[in-house]
C-alpha cells in the first residue's frame, strides 16, 4: 500500500517527500558516468590499431590478462562485457523513466522546447534519441564481445568488421555513442555543478566548447580507426584469409628462424 500510494502522490505514507526519484537520478548519472568514461577508454584502446597491428595485439592479450595467464584468457573480457552490458541495462532502464510514454507527451515536450529555444533541451532531445538507439546498437555489440571474446584482435576485429558485415552497424553505433556521451557527460557537470566555480555562466560555455571539441575528437578518431579495420578486413578478405588469425612480428620471425628462412 506504502509503495501505492507514494507512486500516485509522490509522498510516503509519512507524508514526506519520495526520495526515490533522486535515488534513481543518482544511479543514472553514476551509471551513465562509467559508461561514457568507459566509452572513451575503449575508443583509445581499440585505436591503437592506428599505431600498428603489433601494438594492437599486445594491447588485446593485456586485457586478456597475459601478465597473467599465458597467452591470456578471454574469458576475462567475456567477464568484463557481461558487467559493462548489466550497467548499460540499468543506465537505459534509468533513462526510460524520463523519455515521454506517448505521442501526445512529446508533442508537449516538442513544443515546450521550441518556445523556449534553448540549446540545452536540445541537446536532450538529442541524447534520448541517440540513447534509444544505442539500446538495439549497442545490446548487438556487447552480445558479441560476450559470446566471441577469443575472436578480438587485428585480423580477428578486421575480419568481423568486413566480412562479416558489421561496419554499417558500427557506424551508426559510433555516431550514437560519441553524440549521447559528450552531451551526457556534460549534462552530468551541469546537473552536479562539478565545474561551476565562481562564475558558474562562464565555465557552463567553457563546457559546451570541451563538449564540441570532445565530439569532434572522438568522432574523427573513431571513424579513422573504422576505417582502417575496414582496409585491413578487405586486404584479408582479398588474399583469401578470412578467420586466419593474427601472429605478432616477433612470432613470425622465430617460426621462420627455426625453419631456417630467415633472410
Amino acid at each position: 500500500m506504502s509503495d501505492l500510494l507514494e507512486g500516485y502522490l509522490g509522498k510516503t505514507v509519512e507524508r514526506k517527500k519520495s526520495r526515490t526519484p533522486a535515488k534513481l537520478d543518482y544511479i543514472q548519472s553514476a551509471t551513465g558516468l562509467i559508461l561514457g568514461l568507459f566509452m572513451w577508454g575503449h575508443m583509445l584502446l581499440v585505436s591503437s590499431i592506428l599505431i600498428s597491428k603489433d601494438f594492437m595485439y599486445t594491447i588485446t592479450k593485456l586485457l586478456e590478462g597475459s601478465f597473467i595467464f599465458e597467452g591470456g584468457n578471454p574469458l576475462l573480457v567475456t567477464i568484463a562485457a557481461i558487467v559493462i552490458f548489466v550497467i548499460f541495462i540499468v543506465h537505459a532502464a534509468m533513462g526510460l523513466r524520463k523519455l515521454p510514454a506517448n505521442y501526445k507527451q512529446y508533442q508537449v515536450m516538442k513544443a515546450h522546447a521550441n518556445y523556449m529555444n534553448h540549446e540545452d533541451t536540445k541537446l536532450w532531445f538529442i541524447q534520448a534519441f541517440t540513447g534509444f538507439a544505442m539500446f538495439f546498437l549497442g545490446s548487438i555489440h556487447l552480445y558479441i564481445i560476450m559470446t566471441n571474446s577469443d575472436a578480438i584482435g587485428p585480423y580477428a576485429s578486421a575480419d568481423r568488421v568486413w566480412s562479416n558485415w558489421m561496419w554499417p552497424l558500427y557506424i551508426l553505433l559510433l555516431l550514437a555513442v560519441e553524440f549521447h556521451g559528450t552531451i551526457g557527460l556534460y549534462r552530468l557537470c551541469i546537473k552536479w555543478g562539478w565545474f561551476d566555480g565562481d562564475d558558474p555562466k562562464a565555465n557552463r560555455i567553457k563546457l559546451k566548447k570541451i563538449k564540441k571539441g570532445l565530439t569532434w575528437f572522438f568522432l574523427i578518431l573513431g571513424f579513422t580507426t573504422l576505417v582502417a579495420y575496414m582496409k585491413i578486413g578487405m586486404d584479408h578478405a582479398n588474399a583469401g584469409k578470412v578467420g586466419e588469425r593474427y601472429q605478432p612480428s616477433a612470432k613470425v620471425i622465430q617460426i621462420k628462424i627455426a625453419q631456417g628462412r630467415l633472410v
